[in-house]
């Protein structure tokens, strides 16, 4: 009996399952407009190419290979969260002097780790979304004042929303979750109001020095 079927067959069904992956997009995460106080600096940012055009990939085991972009969401969301937040808000590019930007601080974040969970995993009808972003702030002088990590969290139930799409909302939800936490701590962590008043002193030819509680610790957590 010719085994040549065979042979045919299971090299073709090996790359079938190689072949087996999920592809999901995220271009705008919109989120409401944020309602808070201005803190009244002039506030830069600055992003790596990286965080400018997310892409995370990951082989479930046992199961399918996804592929998760983020496109430029997470611009668009710290672009319009920074808005917000400052008197005076632009982005800005390239590796130059922070003091030729012509603002109080500049913000360079950047995701430190992406992780999601499938129903599979979590023997749930919900994934999840876990985001690790971290915030480094640097005063006029290029001096880094704040080396801040924030942990987001968001989950979506496939119930809702159909698969790709309920992986795509918590994803969602997890920026949203950031941009809560920036909103509500950002200020009480960095010090950052302060940099305004500091370099008012340093024009009139006072030293100041800022302080800042917005340290790298080995356990720390969304607060």
């Amino acid at each position: 009996m010719s085994r040549r079927p065979e042979r045919i067959l299971i090299p073709a069904l090996l790359a079938l399952l190689a072949g087996c992956s999920t592809d999901v997009a995220l271009r705008d995460p919109t989120i409401p407009d944020p309602l808070v106080p201005q803190i009244p600096i002039a506030v830069g940012a600055r992003y790596p190419e990286a965080f400018d055009h997310f892409i995370h990939q990951e082989q479930v085991i046992g199961k399918e290979k996804w592929q998760i972009d983020l496109g430029q969401s997470n611009k668009l969301l710290f672009n319009k969260l920074f808005a917000s937040m400052f008197r005076d808000f632009k982005v800005v590019q390239g590796d130059g002097d922070p003091s030729s930007f012509g603002v109080d601080a500049l913000i360079e974040p950047s995701i430190d780790a992406f992780e999601f969970s499938v129903p599979e995993q979590s023997q749930t009808d919900a994934f999840a979304v876990w985001i690790r972003y971290r915030i480094k702030i640097f005063d006029r002088q290029g001096t880094q004042i704040a080396n801040w990590p924030i942990s987001a969290y968001g989950k979506s139930q496939t119930s809702t929303f159909g698969g790709d799409e309920a992986l795509r909302r918590a994803a969602v939800l997890a920026m949203r979750d950031a941009a809560a936490l920036i909103i509500m701590q950002m200020d009480k962590t960095t010090g950052i109001s302060s940099l305004a008043k500091a370099n008012a002193q340093s024009d009139a030819g006072s030293d100041s020095v800022i302080k800042t509680t917005a340290v790298e610790e080995l356990n720390d957590d969304a607060g």
